[in-house]
């Protein structure tokens, strides 16, 4: 009984020890996150293999994980930039993005864990001062919103090209000009609107009444032709063909004194 003590203590020590080792050495990636192996004795940044997955992972307990989520995440970004005529104009735009799985071990090494900071921030910063100083603040409160958003997206990514980051969009989600630029240019759309409107109405009349002019004509036309094939004699056999049908009315009596000077008939007759 005296001795259970003695041989006691070495195990409890040992087992705290294995307890700290092993505290240290499990490592837990969450879902949607990756780990980054810090070698501290071989070489520091494993870049050369592909990150550490989700779940439970054994590593020596001299040795790091750093971990980084590797979903795609969002950046919202408020930024002043100036217009092609220097008229100061604010942007709300945001970037998807996320970091290149399989180099997510050189991201640590080159740009560490502020990545975002870094190099994506100031790369849509940059990209939209040259997109937008292109552009009068009309062209991008009117028509040219979508262009600029291609445009900022396509630059932006340029920019972040061999840096291990992945960008998958850019948003712009609002374009704020100055109030007397906005007025100013809401009152001169209105006006070319108007003037369109105007312009439509004018065609429109003008289509109207050539229609009316080519069916009076057409009328015209045709009334000439009748008026040109309808002889004397036609006319006066008219004349004799209403006759006889009136004389054979049972109820009609029907004289006929002789022809007026048109050489029509003149019938005298009741019924």
């Amino acid at each position: 009984m005296e001795k259970l003590p003695k041989v006691a203590l070495p195990v409890i020590i040992v087992a705290i020890i294995l307890v700290v080792v092993l505290a240290k050495s499990a490592v837990t990636i969450g879902s949607g996150e990756a780990g980054v192996l810090y070698k501290t004795f071989d070489n520091g940044v494993v870049t050369d293999a592909p990150p550490l997955g989700e779940g439970f992972h054994i590593v020596a307990p001299w040795n790091k994980v750093i971990i980084y989520e590797v979903r795609q995440q969002e950046l919202f970004e408020k930024m002043k930039v100036l217009s092609s005529n220097g008229l100061e104009i604010q942007i709300d735009a945001s970037a998807w993005y996320e970091p290149i799985y399989n180099d997510l071990g050189n991201l640590h090494q080159s740009l560490g864990e502020n990545y975002l900071q870094r190099v994506i921030q100031p790369a849509i910063r940059s990209a939209a001062r040259s997109v937008v100083g292109r552009y009068t603040p009309e062209q991008l409160y009117s028509s040219k919103r979508d262009a600029i958003q291609d445009e900022i997206f396509a630059e932006t990514k340029k920019i972040l090209d061999k840096q291990y980051v992945q960008l998958n969009e850019v948003l712009v989600r609002d374009v704020t000009l100055p109030n007397t630029i906005k007025e100013a240019i809401e009152r001169k759309l209105r006006q070319e609107q108007e003037s369109l409107e105007y312009e439509f109405r004018l065609v429109t009349a003008a289509k109207e009444a050539e229609k009316v002019i080519i069916e009076a004509k057409g009328k015209a036309d045709a009334n000439r032709i009748l008026s040109a094939s309808l002889t004397d004699k036609i006319l006066q056999d008219k004349g004799i063909e209403a006759t006889i049908k009136l004389s054979e009315s049972p109820n009609s009596k029907v004289v006929v004194i002789g022809s007026g000077d048109s050489g029509m008939p003149i019938i005298l007759g009741n019924q």
